[in-house]
């Protein structure tokens, strides 16, 4: 394979996981209204299309075609940087995310994962991590007290959090011997959920930890303070319309989705089967690829609708209350958890 077709593929990879992501934004848009409708005893969207499915299309729309206003005070090279940077982050972090079983396609090139390198799991932190500084400009550079507060307050959130995050992650990477995210798989996929790090790796405590800091990370009730609407208007978006607003929105959306693919692989298994080898592989070599796949997005989207179930259940908290749960309760909890996987690890 030449260089120029060896480029090609990767082109092409990219190209479908990143439709594939943004589609995925979308519908995970969609489900979050169908659900929120239904806990709120009401319908959702109903009209656009066969039980609202063409909503999506209708709402893309609709950010295209809105007026873009952009104030007058604004510091105008950041703030139209602020949304492309949360957007960026959001979907480059999916690059190095393993859908399923490696299957070798043209080239030698592996079909189900763009980049599949030794630091995937450091490479998906680091970028996340980056995102907040599109929050953080977006807050500074639109001229308002009510953006600047929410920026602030986001910057604060996801350094408070992102230490509990990075911390429940250690005991799965102590057991796994490696940063790789298929070797993380690999090692969960003997004996279906008895080897999974959730049950069999003994790491509930890490996955609870992980579930909470992933909620505050992304902005999520009832962790949502960046934008509480009854406070700050709108937080750090307060003065973007049209489709920068939407760029923010989508950039939230295309975490949540990540977040999820992370604890899949991490904590419930990756592409691998609950049943283990109780249930035989299909024969079929188009079943046998996209069965994987299967599990992988089902379990996803299980996480996405917990997702959404808690955001219809708990009401936002206090900032203090926000701070005071990350600092004196994750952090303090996670650090006993890595000693007590070190001291189990070192006894077996």
């Amino acid at each position: 394979m030449t260089i120029f077709q060896f480029f090609l593929w990767s082109l092409l990879k990219v190209a479908v996981v990143t439709v594939v992501m943004l589609v995925g934004v979308a519908y995970t848009v969609l489900l979050e209204r169908k659900l929120v409708g239904r806990i709120q005893n009401r319908w959702g969207p109903s009209r656009v299309g066969p039980f609202g499915l063409l909503q999506p299309l209708v709402d893309g729309a609709k950010s295209f075609l809105k007026e873009d206003i952009i104030p007058a005070g604004v510091y105008r090279p950041l703030y139209l940087a602020a949304p492309i940077i949360s957007l960026g982050c959001a979907l480059i972090s999916i690059g190095v995310v393993p859908f399923g079983e490696p299957h070798i396609g043209p080239g030698g090139l592996d079909l189900f994962e763009i980049s599949n390198i030794n630091v995937g799991l450091l490479v998906i932190l680091g970028v996340t991590s980056i995102g907040v500084y599109g929050i953080a400009l977006a807050g500074w550079s639109s001229n308002n007290k009510y953006s600047l507060l929410g920026s602030l307050r986001s910057s604060a959130q996801l350094i408070s959090y992102e230490l509990a995050l990075g911390l429940s992650l250690v005991g799965v990477v102590l057991r796994a011997g490696s940063l790789n995210l298929r070797v993380i798989v690999e090692q969960q996929a003997t004996r279906g959920m008895a080897t999974w790090n959730i049950f069999g790796g003994f790491q509930f405590v890490a996955f609870f930890i992980y579930l909470m800091a992933a909620y505050a990370e992304t902005n999520r009730s009832p962790f949502d303070l960046p934008e509480a609407e009854s406070e700050l208007t709108g937080g750090y978006h307060t003065e973007y319309s049209s489709m920068k607003f939407a760029m923010f929105f989508m950039a939230e959306y295309a975490n949540m989705i990540t977040v999820g693919c992370v604890a899949t692989l991490l904590f419930l298994g990756g592409w691998t089967s609950p049943l283990g080898d109780l249930m035989p592989a299909p024969q079929n070599i188009l079943a046998h690829a996209l069965f994987p796949i299967f599990w992988f997005v089902f379990k996803v989207f299980c996480f996405l609708f917990l997702y959404v179930w808690v955001r219809g259940t708990l009401p936002r908290f206090r900032y203090d209350q926000l701070m005071n749960f990350g600092w004196c309760y994750l952090m303090p909890l996670a650090m006993l958890n890595i000693v007590a996987t070190s001291l189990w690890l070192a006894y077996h």
